[in-house]
């Protein structure tokens, strides 16, 4: 009777040890299309990102595990040889790319998509369009009242908040919107693109900046809450905003530059052998992998694309 009861643990026990060291040689022996890695991902765009790791998994024997964080720290992350891969809302600096050579690594960068920067506010709100030069005066806080831009406005101060403030958006809105003048100190950071969503949902004076991903996928029941929950304002290049020479960031308008808060996606890459991270990129950068781009709302970069114009109500 012993003997019966033992049989079953014995292969119990040798079943359980067969799989760890299936397990570790899997973690241990990637190449380009199985095994096990980590990935840093600039939060802005997990939608979209997420969605890339899906489809691949579901293709190979392979597990990535994303950690989606603020775009410094998944540069620090690369630095620190944590990650061997990171998708960011810039390309390398010249100092990155210096650190990189004096450890005799050679980077790579392959650009994957072109995003935009959407301005969003309360549904509430019935002013829908913006000049550039006026959203640039908000960020400063040269303008601080709704009314003083739309003159009869009851909406009071203009609460403007971000996702966070290491994050590539407040990078951009410095680089790209105010340049020579600084953010003002007034502006709000919470952590998360979804919560300024969910607070811009709540507070009628509210004007928040998300990376267009998150309002873009028109598959994705997530994001068709969010857009039932706020108004995508459209943005002017023209310094008086009308509803004729404002665009809202669709892809049309990401492709031809009417929208003016674009900004290129890439894959910083640091794997010198080639494997996992590598082939991720490769899938990324492929037919398949610009098409879920697409079809999230983006503007692929490696795919040829036909732009439709959409005709706005």
């Amino acid at each position: 009777m012993k003997k019966i009861r033992l049989f079953p643990i014995l292969i119990l026990i040798a079943g359980v040890m067969i799989s760890c060291g299936q397990k570790k040689t899997s973690e241990n022996q990637n190449t380009m299309r199985s095994g096990y890695i980590k990935i840093a991902v600039d939060q802005t765009l997990q939608n979209v990102i997420q969605q890339e790791i899906d489809v691949f998994e579901g293709l190979y024997p392979a597990i990535i595990e994303p950690i989606f964080t603020t775009e410094q720290e998944a540069i620090e992350l690369l630095k620190l040889d944590t990650v061997r891969l990171a998708i960011t809302a810039r390309n390398f600096s010249a100092a990155e790319l210096a650190y990189f050579h004096e450890k005799t690594f050679q980077p790579e960068a392959y650009r994957i998509a072109i995003d935009g920067i959407a301005l969003i506010t309360h549904p509430s709100n019935k002013d829908s369009v913006i000049s550039r030069n006026d959203v640039k005066r908000i960020l400063t806080g040269e303008v601080t009242q709704w009314n003083q831009i739309y003159p009869g406005s009851r909406l009071g101060k203009i609460q403007v908040v971000f996702d966070n403030t290491k994050s590539s958006i407040v990078r951009y809105a410095n680089d790209s919107i105010c340049r020579e003048k600084p953010l003002s100190n007034e502006l709000n950071a919470l952590e998360l693109n979804e919560e300024v969503v969910e607070h811009v949902a709540k507070v009628p004076g509210a004007l928040g900046l998300i990376g267009v991903n998150h309002i873009s996928d028109e598959n994705d029941s997530t994001v068709i809450d969010f857009t039932n929950k706020v108004r995508v304002m459209r943005v002017s290049y023209e310094d008086k905003a009308t509803p004729n020479n404002s665009v809202q960031p669709y892809q049309y308008y990401l492709y031809n530059a009417e929208y003016p808060y674009r900004r290129e996606i890439f894959i910083l890459l640091n794997d010198p052998r080639g494997e996992l991270p590598k082939g991720f990129s490769r899938f990324v950068t492929s037919d398949q992998g610009q098409r879920i781009i697409k079809r999230t709302g983006l503007l692929p970069s490696t795919m040829p694309i036909q732009a439709v114009k959409i005709v706005e109500q």
